[in-house]
């Protein structure tokens, strides 16, 4: 499933570059982020994934963000104002790159991403993830409720976990208005993406 994520998000893309019609400078639906900045996030997390499969065949447990959590940004920053089309090539090599350390890959060992260690066999469904909430979040007509039905079930099931261990009273179940909405409105109300009239925020980030 992540490599079919690569695969629309970069057909969508090249859609929309070829047509002329990616302004990479317009804010994207992520406050104080570009399309830019989204572009440059998923390719530099991409590129991270490949540096823990490389350091994991060396018997190595590195880091996806060797500069942590600033470095990381300032990445980001730095990358975000490439052309349309170099944000596109970027994105193929990155993904490229990934599919291969997935084919060659092993699944043994560990990594350091953002929340701390874990194991290779976690990042797959990461990445999936990763590459599906940001091709909303670019705004070029891809939505929640265009999500894959098995990722929004098995996303949905692991935030609905981390929202009720959040909660003061431990596995406190989701508000009754949450669960009268479709899943992939309640996934993107559990992910911060979506307001709801007369329902708080998930606020689980």
């Amino acid at each position: 499933m992540a490599s079919d994520g690569h695969a629309h998000l970069l057909g969508a893309l090249s859609e929309v570059v070829d047509e002329g019609a990616l302004d990479v400078g317009a804010p994207s639906r992520l406050p104080g982020w570009s399309r830019g900045h989204v572009l440059a996030h998923i390719v530099n997390s991409g590129n991270g994934h490949v540096r823990i499969f490389e350091g994991a065949a060396r018997g190595q447990v590195v880091a996806q963000y060797p500069g942590g959590v600033e470095g990381r940004a300032a990445e980001i920053e730095a990358d975000s104002g490439r052309r349309a089309d170099e944000h596109l090539d970027a994105l193929r090599e990155s993904c490229a790159a990934l599919e291969r350390c997935w084919a060659e890959s092993s699944w043994e060992g560990r990594g350091v991403g953002p929340l701390g260690e874990l194991p290779l066999t976690d990042m797959p469904f990461l990445r999936m993830r990763e590459v599906a909430i940001h091709h909303v979040d670019l705004g070029i007509g891809y939505g929640f409720a265009d999500l894959p039905a098995e990722y929004v079930r098995l996303e949905f099931r692991r935030m609905e976990m981390l929202w009720r261990a959040r909660q003061p009273m431990g596995m406190t179940p989701l508000p009754t208005a949450a669960y009268a909405l479709p899943p992939p409105e309640r996934l993107a109300w559990l992910m911060g993406r979506l307001e709801v009239d007369g329902l708080a925020p998930a606020a689980i980030f």
